[in-house]
């Protein structure tokens, strides 16, 4: 009996120190991820103390409010930095064919790709446009809360290793040229073209705790929302839909949704296989 007791106490201590710890996060820094999946944070976590060679979550807490190097590292592993130039090509197919003819009708764009990482789908989106004749008349806003992150993404600056696999998503999602023609290839190291940033603002911007972005005509944000609850899911998908001009369209990741959401009757569905969704116009 006493077997079977003990690992469930352990568990339920661990869920209440990992809560407090969420909460000293917020109180002492302002980061908040007390409505992230559960699972998905516990696992960081632990893995940061481990790492660390603490005995609970209750010493990392405690590292965490007195040692900001330990936040930093914390704030890197909460983050979400999965991703790759032209991550799901379909979906930038599926951009350039449904959604591109329409933003073409505008004199001026506002782009936020929000949750934007090391900035790889950024640049992606940047070609993109830059292929259609929509670029010079675009104003990209990349966004995120993980400061180092947004650091790589500035710099455009990428292992020469990952060019191959970049350089078939490219061709598979409908690229015009040829992709060297946007980089610079030196040692092990390919450097996207400066004049890609010409129209690009990298900016710090946390999803959970900042406010709309107005007036934008297309948001993208893939693979985020699937680390947030049903709550904080509900409320960013709010935020993206104040955020958008009527008629504006909203790109989410391929394991993503807006059924069952709060904004769902204020969206059509563009392209339900790459989850493309366009607000409503009346």
């Amino acid at each position: 009996m006493t077997d079977s007791v003990y690992p469930e106490r352990d568990d339920s201590i661990q869920q209440l120190e990992m809560e407090l710890l969420l909460e000293a996060v917020f109180r002492q820094y302002g980061y908040d991820f007390r409505n992230y999946n559960k699972a998905h944070v516990k696992r960081r976590l632990v893995n940061r103390m481990q790492q660390l060679n603490l005995e609970s979550l209750s010493e990392l807490q405690h590292k965490i409010l007195h040692h900001p190097q330990v936040l930093a590292m914390v704030l890197k592993d909460l983050s979400i930095n999965v991703t790759e130039m032209y991550r799901d090509p379909a979906f930038y197919l599926g951009i350039r064919k449904e959604v591109i003819p329409i933003l073409r009708t505008y004199p001026f764009l506002r782009i936020w790709h929000a949750g934007c990482a090391t900035g790889e789908e950024v640049y992606s989106l940047a070609i993109l446009l830059k292929e259609e004749g929509l670029y010079d008349r675009s104003q990209i806003y990349a966004t995120d809360f993980n400061t180092e992150v947004l650091e790589t993404a500035k710099k455009g600056i990428y292992p020469v290793s990952k060019i191959k696999a970049y350089t078939l998503n490219y061709q598979d999602a409908g690229g015009k040229n040829s992709f060297s023609d946007f980089y610079t290839a030196r040692y092990d190291a390919a450097l996207f073209n400066p004049e890609l940033k010409k129209n690009i603002v990298f900016a710090e911007h946390n999803l959970v705790t900042d406010s709309v972005f107005a007036e934008t005509h297309l948001i993208i944000c893939r693979n985020v929302l699937i680390y947030f609850n049903r709550t904080l899911q509900n409320k960013v998908l709010e935020l993206f839909k104040d955020s958008l001009i009527k008629g504006g369209f909203l790109g989410l990741g391929s394991k993503e949704n807006i059924m069952f959401s709060t904004v769902q009757d204020q969206f059509l569905i563009t392209n339900p296989n790459e989850k493309i969704f366009q607000k409503k116009i009346l």
